[in-house]
């Protein structure tokens, strides 16, 4: 029998390749019915020009997973309103409750889509049908045990994404506007490509913008709202949003952009496209050497470039202490989510700074199992709770640096401590 064991970073890039690969196909699926021939090709290709469907889909975390999430739900919801189907019903169930299940930002996809039912002018036959109460009973049947779950845990994920992004009212505004400035300049590639290919005229941008019939404005109401809510939810709880979480509302572009009659692309355009899409990817790629030593020099947010040094640094800490398996690892957000992954026993998390955030991990079975705990030393916040669990027990002290092609960056010491299991 053979095995075969992959580095982590590969089994990352594989995942986050497929998922933005079907979000795309998702895409594709949803111009069959809005577009065809070389319009509905071009939608396609429009979409690989987003940024968020090629280099910032590589990074592997919940904004990335629900890219194919809501294009998935939004495919559903469009052919379950269109049909009444109670297969595409039930698909949109389950479709919203996975979005819900990878963030919760998704509530604004879900409030947006049922205000998009709500405005369109065959809302009366939609919610007369059996379809929306098959999709509420199918999403709420698939969320009912996570639902369950956050009433036995005081909604705690919500409290700590509150608190995480807390505001001030002028701050709150302001990242509402900076989100929308932020996500039309995402779009801005395949909007510059738009306007050459198509050449809309007024009439065209106007029919582009706000459609005659009913289904093609169903799908821009689809996709307007669900970019539009968060900012007025920013604003309502004062809380800081950035305009990278734009980055799964993107689906509907294509279709957006070409439904309109009044809009033609020609085959010859639309060859033009499909070259400048294969040769941009390949153009980056020949930069990225150069791209890699810029961020090299310039550092990554977050500790990012120390996860898997320090992992090994607390793993060696860990077996120098006990020869029992890690069960728990304690740190502050970002280094806990990023350290965790390079652990060799794959231990439980523990936010040591808002255990709320992992309620998974309670203190009586980290006192019995014993946990490593790591900080950042210029972290003061995290060091602090560090030494509060501590005590008297001895401190490693690691001070990490990445190289790249020979050159180090930026060295950061980090304490480590390892409060074995109780005996």
């Amino acid at each position: 029998m053979l095995l075969v064991v992959m580095d982590y970073a590969i089994c990352e890039h594989r995942c986050v390749l497929l998922l933005a690969s079907f979000a795309l196909w998702c895409a594709w699926r949803v111009s069959e019915h809005y577009l065809d021939g070389e319009k509905r090709v071009a939608a396609l290709l429009l979409l690989t020009f987003i940024p968020f469907f090629n280099f910032h889909a590589l990074k592997y975390n919940a904004n990335t997973v629900l890219i194919p999430l809501w294009a998935v739900a939004t495919w559903c919801f469009l052919r379950s309103y269109e049909t009444r189907s109670a297969l595409w019903a039930a698909l949109a169930g389950l479709g919203a409750a996975a979005a819900m299940m990878g963030k919760y930002w998704s509530i604004f996809l879900l409030a947006g889509l049922v205000l998009a039912a709500l405005i369109d002018r065959r809302r009366m036959a939609y919610f007369r049908s059996l379809a929306p109460w098959v999709t509420v009973l199918v999403g709420g049947i698939a969320l009912a045990p996570h639902i369950a779950w956050l009433v036995a845990n005081n909604f705690s994920p919500f409290t700590y994404a509150v608190d995480a992004h807390l505001s001030n009212a002028t701050s709150a505004a302001w990242s509402g506007l900076s989100f929308l400035i932020g996500a039309f300049g995402y779009a801005a590639p395949p909007l510059v490509m738009w306007l050459i290919v198509a050449r809309p005229r007024p009439a065209a941008l106007a029919d582009t913008i706000w459609p005659t019939d009913d289904p093609r404005r169903l799908v821009v109401l689809s996709f307007i709202l669900p970019l539009i809510l968060p900012c007025f939810a920013a604003i309502a709880v004062t809380i800081d949003i950035v305009s990278l979480w734009a980055m799964c509302a993107m689906t509907l572009l294509g279709v957006v952009l070409l439904s309109s009659p009044l809009i033609r692309v020609s085959r010859r355009a639309t060859t033009w496209l499909l070259g400048l899409a294969v040769v941009f990817p390949l153009l980056v790629t020949l930069a990225s050497p150069i791209i890699a030593i810029v961020i090299h020099r310039q550092g990554v947010p977050n500790y990012g470039t120390h996860y898997r040094l320090l992992a090994a640094a607390v793993d060696r800490a860990w077996r120098e202490t006990t020869d029992k398996p890690m069960r728990y690892f304690g740190s502050y957000t970002n280094t806990l989510n990023g350290v965790s992954f390079y652990l060799k026993d794959h231990p439980s998390a523990l936010d040591i700074t808002d255990p709320r955030a992992t309620p998974w991990s309670d203190e009586a079975s980290v006192a019995r199992a014993g946990i490593a705990l790591a900080c950042p030393e210029p972290e003061a916040g995290c060091m602090q709770k560090l030494n509060e669990r501590a005590g008297n027990l001895p401190r490693h002290a690691a001070t990490l640096s990445r190289r790249h092609l020979g050159v180090a960056d930026a060295p950061v010491r980090y304490v480590i401590v390892v409060v074995p299991p109780h005996q």
